[in-house]
């Protein structure tokens, strides 16, 4: 396997990424894995590897770049330090997050090893209406998955439910069944607003889960879940960008 880290220049400053790809000749289709609230660390750089070993370029950015360096123990997670983690979850707007998109976009392009052409997206937690966001902005986003994401409907002009006209790609949105920071009716009026669109799509409930259930390092891990959503992101990326090698 191919790993580097870089910086991608943005007009905010320079955004640390990650990129991992499989050693053997490419070219591969691109992946985006964008960063849950707690931020850039180990467990999102093992999940990018985990991509590239199923013959995807994935690329994790660090959205929190504009705030500085900033790195979260979550083994060690306090009330002070979810304090934080919230602070810097606030600062990112869809917006911005859309333009370091498209510094990110023309970064794959410049990388031998990426094949031109669809790319996939996923997102978790904060970056649920990110990646929605970015499939809506993008035509080249032809696979986006949401895993229980957060503010997806909202009454803000910017919610990314409104956006789903222009989603030219097909989307799954996982959500979990106890998700206090998820209102109940969040998953049928977002499925409401993809079918009205003709966006292909999934929407679900995971029943037995809690809000972080594909992430092995917390408490709400849920194994037999998080091994299917994976399964479930694999045939996406298949059926959109073609697998790799």
């Amino acid at each position: 396997m191919i790993e580097r880290d870089a910086l991608i220049p943005t007009k905010y400053g320079s955004m640390p990424v990650f990129a991992a790809c499989p050693s053997a000749p490419g070219p591969y289709p691109a992946v985006i894995l964008y960063m849950d609230a707690p931020g850039f660390r180990e467990e999102l750089r093992n999940m990018a590897r985990r991509m590239a070993k199923h013959g995807y370029y994935c690329l994790l950015p660090d959205l929190y770049y504009r705030l500085g360096t900033l790195r979260f123990d979550v083994s060690r997670r306090t009330e002070a330090m979810s304090v934080l983690i919230r602070g810097a979850m606030r600062s990112l707007s869809n917006a911005e997050v859309v333009d370091d998109t498209g510094g990110m976009i023309a970064f794959l392009d410049a990388q031998e090893q990426v094949s031109p052409g669809p790319i996939g997206c996923v997102g978790h937690c904060m970056s649920g209406p990110f990646v929605t966001t970015v499939a809506a902005r993008f035509s080249r986003v032809r696979a986006v998955a949401s895993l229980y994401g957060v503010d997806m409907v909202t009454d803000k002009p910017d919610s990314p439910h409104l956006l789903a006209a222009q989603i030219q790609g097909e989307l799954y949105a996982g959500f979990a069944e106890v998700d206090p920071s998820v209102p109940a009716h969040v998953a049928p009026d977002l499925k409401a607003a993809l079918e009205k669109a003709g966006v292909r799509h999934e929407v679900e409930v995971v029943p037995g889960t809690h809000h972080g259930y594909c992430f092995a390092a917390r408490p709400d891990y849920n194994p037999v879940a998080s091994e299917a959503t994976w399964d479930k992101l694999m045939d996406l990326f298949a059926r959109n960008l073609g697998r790799g090698a």
